[in-house]
């Protein structure tokens, strides 16, 4: 069973944390804007990742195989697949 999404983000918020803690301990101002913007930049690709893999377990509904491939859910597929939160 996959993991939660809470719980994907909250580890990778207890990671940077961390790294961010250890950083403004010693005062490292650039260390602490890099891993800044290191954990916006992994927060939205795994973002898109988790969105992808919600899209994947959905089930597709069933049609008739006779009926043609329907552009309008194709494209709210992609729509829900690339929607950033």
């Amino acid at each position: 069973m996959p993991r939660q999404r809470q719980q994907i983000l909250d580890n990778l918020d207890a990671v940077y944390r961390e790294a961010y803690d250890r950083a403004e301990a010693v005062h490292d101002a650039r260390l602490m804007a890099d891993l800044d913007a290191a954990y916006q930049r992994e927060q939205l690709l795994l973002e898109v990742l988790l969105d992808i893999r919600d899209a994947l377990s959905t089930p597709a509904p069933s049609r008739p195989a006779t009926s043609p491939p329907d552009p309008v859910a194709a494209l709210e597929t992609i729509r829900r697949i690339t929607r950033l939160r």
